[in-house]
């Protein structure tokens, strides 16, 4: 079977990555969302739970909320959890990637160009949307984008950009383009 081809969507916090990425699954793409591992990775995944109790405490298992607060206080924290999440992210990331049977496959990867990840991808979109946009959507979210690259860098590496400031039918229509431009590549 041959591979689908593979776009990741990425972007700022709340720019609106997973509209996107509900408009890529409309248009008969396969989807799939880091976070979403993430999020079973730290509900589910012994070892991982495992290693946070035994770094934490047992009242951090399983309670995201308990852990955004260990490590957004503390960067050395964010990077002892990100080296445990992220190599087992990626593992079930392409693990799914090579059982795709749709005629794209996309992943949104909010981390994309920090990890390096974006080689693994055909195509890369970016989902970006302006600060006063995204801090209505998302109080607060100064202190958790510090240390992420900025959208602008984001946009000027990506191979399709979007400016997340219009309707849900304008989005619609730039993946619409997006997925017939990638699948007749």
């Amino acid at each position: 079977m041959r591979r689908p081809p593979a776009v990741a969507v990425t972007g700022g916090i709340a720019a609106g990555k997973s509209e996107a990425l509900a408009a890529f699954a409309r248009h008969g793409a396969a989807t799939l969302s880091a976070d979403a591992i993430v999020h079973d990775l730290l509900a589910s995944d012994p070892e991982v739970r495992e290693a946070i109790r035994d770094r934490w405490g047992a009242d951090a298992v399983g309670d995201r909320g308990r852990i955004g607060e260990i490590v957004f206080a503390d960067p050395a924290e964010l990077e002892w959890l990100e080296r445990l999440l992220h190599p087992r992210t990626r593992a079930v990331t392409d693990a799914w990637l090579a059982t795709v049977d749709a005629p794209l496959a996309v992943v949104e990867v909010p981390l994309l160009y920090e990890t390096g990840g974006e080689s693994r991808f055909d195509a890369v979109v970016v989902i970006s949307a302006s600060d006063e946009i995204r801090s209505s959507r998302r109080p607060g979210l100064a202190a958790r984008e510090a240390r992420l690259i900025p959208d602008t860098e984001k946009a000027s590496r990506a191979d399709f950009v979007y400016v997340n400031d219009g309707s849900l039918d304008d989005l619609d229509e730039f993946v619409s383009d997006v997925v017939e431009v990638v699948c007749a590549r």
